[in-house]
């Protein structure tokens, strides 16, 4: 069945199931929910599997699994030379040229440190410029070629997981019944169950999440089987939350497909995933890349039209070159459940966070492990159907980037693990100067700074102690210098203007979105992420300060919808971004103003950060953006059937989480507490002694309490979530008289 008949079934059992669905959620919010009409059922039987932590300092080569096929499983040499050695030679003349620009009259301290800056800067540009080459280069020759479509059964289970923390259960659990109803429609629905790995300490969300689990297995029916937990304590983030669900259940399961919580994924793009598993054996994890949509802020759309537009030639040259030895993103990726059980299980750094603990960023050093074992990690480059979202603003944008800038600067201490296979290292390098590039970039333009109030203000030495006949002038080769400007520009921009063209060849995307307005919105992409760019500098340096000077990132839930921050907030937010702006423009304005018109892109930039971040981010100046036709991408243009499915389903669970029952229901109604209590997850044996401060005082607050109203307002909100997710703390609160 192809996409449109997915899309016809999924309208006709829409239209079925909402004719007795609730009424909206304006008009329910009022009335008393109703007990579930079927028993839950929870988790099923667990398979238990043994994760063993991997070390990084004590690997055996001899202990590598040989490829079944070596042929298909080897990645090509030429293919690495070309781009590394391409990206090698051209850094390399650049650099060449810069200290050919320096040269003239001899370097000086000043002149050493901007020759190292630049060659830093310019070599991560170069590897982008010769990487996007080859992916130009596969996207044409892609071009026309049929879609992948799903053919036969499939002969393996799968288990789709949904971690999520504290997230919206209507966003969640929408897109898991469109994901759900097309695989049903493909008549693959038997081959896959879905799991909904909660994370979530908010105790109100826990009970949506419930409640939204009660609603989707009804309305689901035997079409799919709909599983749900929430682990008691969020030990080791993510990561920690899929490694005891494999350690419990993957066993059950030849694969397990990894999403996050604003994953779609198109059904025929699920089959693929696991067709592709089944006839490969070597291969340990097949990484897809996620296209972005539903951005309604400038920001958010801003990213969607730079990954739509520029990503497909990045993401095609990262295949081109890293072959088996690919990347994963932790996300929209399917796993071999026995490589990932035998070979990712991930050691604690040692040390106390920032650097030590548990890796936040543990799908690169996944991935890396997994290869070290004889497994093949893949990119699926040509597989569309992959979807997610962006942030909404720059500060939510910043908050996490925080979070991935402490763990992709852990990798630091992962990159001289024993046994990891070079191209494994050069993507944990990749991580870590991806946020690096920006302390880079800054030091930098303080150096050039440095060197021409240098020139300006201090009075040169032009005989040295040594005797010489001619004196030392301070002089640069301006000729060498314009060309080299314009080889960084070119080197820079290509990416981009490569990814234009390739977008503007696809007869099917120039037709939806307008070849006109695609050039329009380059252009305007350009400057806005020109003015947002030093931004996002000082955003990446400031993390990196943070997470030198010891401090932790924590775990804050991601906000995706609304990018609206008070002008208070913003202000303090980037007021150092504001006044760094200022001091670089009086500093500039010593020397000329022809260094502050070289400098003007950047200055703008901080100057207006307010304003910027405030616009960025608003929803309202995003839609008049969107009706101007700007930024616009063809999965905007015409919505993937799958996009729209979850959107119109989204209001259905708005409806269900409205009406989910309170604390105070679970008390007072055996039917509503037997039903939470079957999708409790079980309480592991504590040893005696071993005491948990928030469980003992939550059960020390019901024991105080004279009645249960009295006992949930004694208590936290980390002691409520404690209660419902302790059975024997409930069952207590429940002998309470109501109140």
């Amino acid at each position: 069945m192809d996409g449109n008949g997915v899309t016809e079934v999924l309208a006709e059992r829409r239209a079925d199931a909402d004719t007795a669905s609730p009424p909206p959620p304006d008009s329910v919010v009022a009335e008393k929910p109703k007990p579930p009409a079927a028993e839950p059922r929870g988790m099923p039987p667990e398979v238990a599997s043994d994760m063993p932590v991997q070390s990084l300092w004590r690997f055996r080569r001899r202990n590598r699994r040989s490829f079944v096929d070596p042929r298909r499983s080897r990645s090509s040499i030429l293919r690495r030379v070309s781009v590394l050695g391409g990206a090698f030679a051209l850094a390399a003349i650049a650099v060449y040229e810069m200290e050919q620009v320096l040269e003239v009259g001899g370097l000086t301290p000043v002149e050493i440190a901007v020759l190292i800056l630049f060659a830093l800067n310019f070599g991560w540009i170069a590897m982008a410029f010769t990487s996007a080459i080859a992916g130009y280069g596969m996207i044409i020759g892609r071009l026309g070629a049929p879609p992948v479509g799903p053919t036969g059964p499939l002969a393996s289970r799968t288990a789709i997981l949904m971690p999520t923390y504290n997230e919206d259960p209507s966003r969640v659990f929408a897109g898991i019944e469109a994901m759900a109803e097309g695989l049903a429609a493909l008549g693959h629905g038997e081959a896959f169950d879905w799991f909904v790995l909660a994370d979530t300490t908010d105790p109100d969300v826990a009970l949506a999440e419930e409640a939204a689990v009660m609603a989707i297995r009804e309305r689901l029916g035997d079409r799919a089987r709909i599983f749900y937990r929430r682990r008691r304590r969020n030990v080791a983030r993510k990561a920690g939350n899929v490694a005891d669900f494999c350690m419990r259940w993957a066993g059950a399961y030849e694969y397990i497909l990894v999403l996050d919580a604003d994953s779609l994924m198109a059904p025929e793009t699920i089959v693929e995933l696991a067709r592709r598993m089944e006839r490969d054996p070597d291969a340990g994890l097949i990484q897809t890349i996620p296209s972005l949509v539903n951005g309604t802020t400038i920001l958010a759309r801003l990213q969607q039209f730079a990954g739509r537009v520029y990503g497909p030639i990045v993401g095609a040259g990262l295949s081109f070159w890293t072959g088996s030895e690919g990347n994963y993103w932790g996300h929209n990726a399917i796993i071999r459940s026995r490589a990932f059980l035998d070979a990712a299980g991930l050691p604690d750094l040692p040390g106390r966070p920032p650097f030590g603990g548990h890796i936040l960023s543990h799908d690169f050093v996944e991935a890396a492990l997994l290869r070290r074992a004889g497994w093949t990690v893949r990119i699926a480059d040509d597989l569309v159907g992959s979807y997610e979202e962006s942030p909404p603003s720059i500060i939510d944008l910043a908050v996490r980037d925080r979070r991935w800038c402490q763990g992709n600067l852990q990798h630091l201490f992962v990159l001289p693990a024993r046994g990891l296979h070079w191209v494994s290292r050069i993507h944990l390098l990749t991580g870590i100067g991806s946020y690096l590039a920006s302390p880079l970039w800054l030091l930098l333009i303080l150096a050039g700074l440095a060197l021409s109030l240098q020139a300006h203000f201090i009075r040169p030495e032009y005989f040295t102690d040594e005797f010489q006949l001619f004196p030392t002038w301070p002089v640069i080769d301006a000729e060498r210098a314009l060309r080299l400007f314009a080889l960084t520009l070119a080197v820079l921009f290509a990416p981009k203007i490569m990814g234009l063209i390739a977008f503007l060849r696809d007869r099917d995307a120039r037709r939806a979105v307008g070849g006109f307005r695609t050039i329009a919105s380059f252009f305007f992409e350009i400057l806005v992420s020109a003015l947002m760019a030093p931004i996002m500098m000082l955003v990446h340096t400031g993390a990196i300060v943070s997470i030198l000077i010891g401090r932790d990132s924590g775990w804050k839930p991601q906000r995706r919808d609304d990018g609206g921050v008070p002008l208070r907030s913003l202000v303090i937010r980037h007021r150092w971004h504001v006044l760094t702006g200022l001091a670089l423009l009086f500093a500039a304005s010593l020397d000329s103003w022809v260094l502050v018109a070289w400098l003007a892109p950047a200055l703008l930039g901080l100057i207006l950060a307010v304003p910027i971040s405030g616009i960025t981010g608003s929803n309202r100046v995003g839609r008049i953006v969107r009706r101007m036709g700007l930024l616009r991408t063809p999965e905007e243009a015409q919505p993937p059937p799958i996009v729209s499915a979850a959107t119109a389903l989204r209001p259905v669970y708005e409806t269900a989480v409205a009406n989910r029952p309170s604390m105070a229901d679970l008390v007072a109604d055996p039917r509503w507490r037997a039903a939470h209590l079957a999708l409790v997850d079980r309480v592991p044996e504590r040893p005696r002694g071993v005491i948990d401060p928030v469980e003992a005082l939550a059960a020390a607050k019901i024991s105080e309490a004279d009645t249960a109203t009295e006992a949930v307002a004694f208590m936290t909100e980390k002691e409520r979530a404690m209660v419902l997710a302790t059975p024997f703390l409930l069952v207590r609160l429940a002998e309470l008289p109501a109140g």
